[in-house]
């Protein structure tokens, strides 16, 4: 099973605290081996800074102690900050466009309802999670799909491939869709025809690549600056240090971004 940083540090602690002990150790050794046959006054003397050694060493575990635990509940407070930041905007989105649909086309509107409220209770209840099945991953990124393919009235090309033999892979849960609504607000919205977005997942090996290209108009904003890639990479970096990689590429007016993630 899969360590969590909470769990990770207190390994650290544990093997700090057994080095401790070996080094009193040695050094109870040498101040016997030194002092063992001198007087006792000597011998008492020795004793003592042993046990101010022993004390400064338990006080200085403490502090480590206790400054790990509070990196790791800011990190834990600045994660969930970062995790109710995402998707906002687009619920509120869809909601005004269901507003507009009810008396033009019910029932359309009652199925965007429908997975409307599917994807929040996922962002809600399982994106409060740890970890999700990469299974349930892909299900919302399929519902955000199909929602938008309900709302526009123009032609898009989108492509979503998944090549994976096993779907129980444990990932953080959302962290594909801040790269998939990127290609559609700054993508598909802005461009009246041949609008594609071509998305490849693939999961191998205790390794997950999440790949997306889409096209764009050149004239409008650039799909780099926004504040949910800021939001993705400082959770990538708070949940997966070193064993990820997001990789961000432009040419002309194609965007295509790649992130990997190793180690599941």
């Amino acid at each position: 099973m899969k360590l969590n940083l909470s769990d990770r540090k207190k390994k650290t602690i544990k093997r700090l605290y057994k080095i401790a002990l070996v080094i009193i150790g040695l050094v109870v050794v040498i101040f016997n081996d030194i002092f063992g046959k001198l007087e006792g006054f000597v011998e008492f003397i020795a004793l003592y800074f042993i046990l101010v050694f022993i004390s400064i060493a338990q006080w200085l575990f403490k502090q480590i102690k206790a400054l790990i635990r509070l990196k790791n509940e800011k990190a834990k407070t600045e994660l969930m900050h970062l995790k109710s930041q995402v998707n906002p905007h687009f619920f509120f989105n869809m909601l005004n466009n269901l507003y507009g649909l009810v008396d033009k086309d019910a029932k359309k509107a009652q199925q965007l309802i429908l997975k409307l409220s599917d994807m929040m209770r996922y962002s809600i209840y399982d994106g409060e999670k740890e970890t999700v099945l990469l299974s349930e991953e892909i299900t919302y990124l399929e519902n955000y799909i199909e929602l938008h393919k309900m709302r526009y009235h123009k032609a898009i090309d989108i492509q979503f491939n998944i090549d994976t033999n096993d779907t129980d892979y444990e990932i953080m849960p959302l962290l594909f869709i801040i790269l998939l609504e990127n290609a559609f607000k700054h993508g598909v919205e802005n461009l009246r025809e041949n609008a594609y977005v071509h998305i490849t997942l693939t999961a191998h090996n205790n390794e997950v690549t999440f790949e997306i290209e889409n096209n764009f108009d050149e004239a409008q904003d650039n799909p780099e600056t926004g504040i949910g890639l800021k939001n993705l990479k400082r959770r990538l970096e708070l949940v997966y240090p070193k064993k990820h990689t997001l990789t961000l590429s432009k040419t002309d007016n194609i965007y295509n971004a790649t992130l990997n993630i190793k180690g599941l």
